[in-house]
């Protein structure tokens, strides 16, 4: 069980971590929105890149316990601030994204900010849910983890 979370800014020995978790096979199907093929080390390499040179993104690796277990991050996108996070898989239900998220809306304070998740991602939805996110609407969009459109869930922290 994971018991001190804490946030840093990302470093490029982070890179491998991040991969690795983030093409996990489950955590993919879960996420559904994500790049086109997640074991494109190239691409990621130059989105993660891209992003950490954007003054207006906040990116940190979550660390638990000492170790890297994900990634968690705020963006700007048609003039509205948002969220993301992924979550190592192998810590998975301990509490993990929702003290990172809470530890990002300390540093990120621009309100509203958004979140979204797969509409049958349960866990994520709680984990915004919790962080006092209320659903404001739905979308659809193709996701590409599955290959199809499917309906995304919007949520706003005023």
């Amino acid at each position: 069980m994971i018991r001190d979370v804490t946030l840093r800014p990302v470093e490029e020995a982070d890179f491998d971590a991040l991969f690795e978790f983030m093409r996990d096979p489950e955590s993919v199907a879960m996420a559904a929105f994500t790049a086109e093929d997640p074991d494109d080390r190239a691409a990621f390499d130059a989105r993660t890149r891209r992003n950490l040179a954007n003054p207006g993104t906040t990116n940190r690796v979550i660390v638990g316990d000492g170790r890297v277990v994900g990634s968690i991050a705020s963006f700007v996108i048609e003039g509205d601030t948002e969220v993301t996070y992924w979550i190592d898989r192998s810590v998975w239900g301990q509490g993990v994204a929702g003290r990172a998220l809470a530890l990002l809306l300390r540093e990120v304070t621009v309100r509203p900010i958004h979140g979204r998740c797969a509409s049958d991602n349960e866990a994520s939805k709680r984990v915004l849910l919790k962080a006092g996110f209320e659903v404001v609407g739905t979308d659809t969009g193709f996701a590409p983890a599955r290959g199809a459109e499917i309906e995304e869930t919007i949520l706003r922290l005023s």
